[in-house]
């Protein structure tokens, strides 16, 4: 059975609601104020499938990809960007407003610059045994099958060719693949998820295809499979030798943005606490005017930290250690010393590093989050703590997506 629905709004995922007498409805990749003609969704009351839009909305925009729609990978493709920007700026004001807290949020960064840098590719077996490598399907399971996409950066050109070669090898396992490509400095760095136990005569195969695709290095759940080059990464000053499967920004420009303001928060702070620094994106380039310490609980990462912060010049020193910030938080007196604290949780936030830092005398607090939800929950934490949120900047490095990265400052 079909309906007619009026768009009112967007929702925080990019979904357009519409209000009925029912409650709200959720339709993707319509807008506000569109007109549109719907389907059920089975076994979701609360959502409807898209049928034809029967009156566009002035703000509607030609997507830029072929698979946009079925690929899951982008959710708003089809609005124009000067409306979307502003859409992701209010995710910030709107998850600030809930949390009661006001504070100043200035204009957002369009950092996708060149594009991606970073990509998870899924191969399946899909409908008649034939071999899919792609992004899932939104809301599903199965994969969209693509040879491009042009939200990757050039850096990724070759990539998703890379990925089905992997996954021609491999498919004789019968196991779902996830392939992960990172474009470094040196070269494309991939590692390979999901494949089981490998013959030896696969592992040959795959260094062929390493060795094909002129790879930088190819590993299977972190073990080396065949290396051309070391992949490494300019961070500041300094080479960073990267870990497989390193987390790093999803975009240089990105990087350079959060980067740029972490530093420009930090101001004349001697001795700063990196926390959750990862490869040391932001201690490395705070170390240029302060001595860091800095905590994360990959050992793979800290260890690339150490080795480039001992071999770049004009650095200050670095104290790089494996901690479990969840588990074991800096507490308030460990940081009695210190003129300025960077904090980098993954979206789940850092609930229990807050309260330590609410409890601090630090007269600086970097936050740096990719979730806008958990960052207003921990701002909350500091503010009610007596820290004032100074600044806030919403950064787009996740262009079409729901996504959102923020850097803000807390003064005591």
């Amino acid at each position: 059975m079909t309906e007619q629905l009026i768009i009112s709004r967007l929702g925080h995922r990019g979904d357009g609601i519409a209000d009925t007498p029912d409650g709200a409805v959720y339709v993707p990749y319509t807008l506000p104020g569109e007109a549109i003609t719907v389907e059920p969704v089975a076994g979701h009351p609360d959502r409807r499938h898209l049928l034809h839009i029967d009156k566009p909305g002035h703000e509607r925009a030609q997507p830029v990809c072929k698979h946009f729609g079925t690929c899951g990978g982008c959710a708003l493709q089809h609005w124009s960007l000067a409306e979307y920007h502003l859409w992701k700026r209010s995710l910030v004001a709107d998850a600030l407003a809930q949390a009661g807290i006001v504070a100043p949020i200035a204009d957002l960064i369009d950092a996708h610059g060149a594009g991606r840098r970073r990509a998870v590719f899924h191969a399946r077996r899909g409908t008649h045994d034939v071999l899919e490598v792609g992004f899932t399907a939104p809301r599903a399971h199965h994969i969209v099958p693509i040879d491009d996409c042009p939200i990757l950066a050039p850096s990724l050109s070759g990539a998703v060719r890379a990925a089905w070669a992997i996954a021609e090898v491999l498919k004789k396992t019968g196991k779902p693949l996830d392939i992960q490509v990172t474009a470094t400095d040196s070269g494309l760095d991939i590692d390979v998820r999901g494949s089981g136990t490998v013959a030896a005569e696969r592992l040959t195969a795959l260094a062929k295809v390493a060795e094909t695709h002129k790879l930088a290095r190819l590993t299977r759940h972190g073990e080396l499979v065949a290396q051309r080059t070391q992949p490494w990464l300019r961070v500041g000053r300094a080479e960073v030798p990267l870990p497989s499967g390193a987390f790093l920004q999803a975009t240089a420009e990105g990087e350079e943005a959060l980067a740029r303001l972490v530093t420009e928060h930090a101001g004349k702070a001697r001795r700063v606490v990196d926390l959750f620094t990862g490869i040391g994106t932001f201690a490395l380039r705070l170390a240029e005017n302060a001595r860091v310490a800095a905590s994360d609980s990959e050992p793979a990462a800290i260890k690339a930290l150490q080795q480039a912060a001992g071999k770049a010049s004009g650095l200050k020193p670095i104290d790089a250690q494996v901690r479990d910030l969840f588990r074991r938080p800096w507490m308030a007196t460990e940081l009695k010393d210190f003129d300025a604290v960077v904090f980098d949780p993954p979206r789940q936030g850092a609930e229990a590093q807050a309260r330590e830092l609410g409890k601090s005398t630090v007269p600086i607090v970097v936050a740096v989050s990719c979730d806008a939800n958990t960052f207003a929950r921990d701002a909350k934490i500091l503010v009610d703590a007596g820290y004032r949120l100074a600044a806030v900047t919403p950064i787009d490095q996740f262009r079409y997506s729901h996504h959102i990265e923020i850097v803000a400052k807390f003064t005591r």
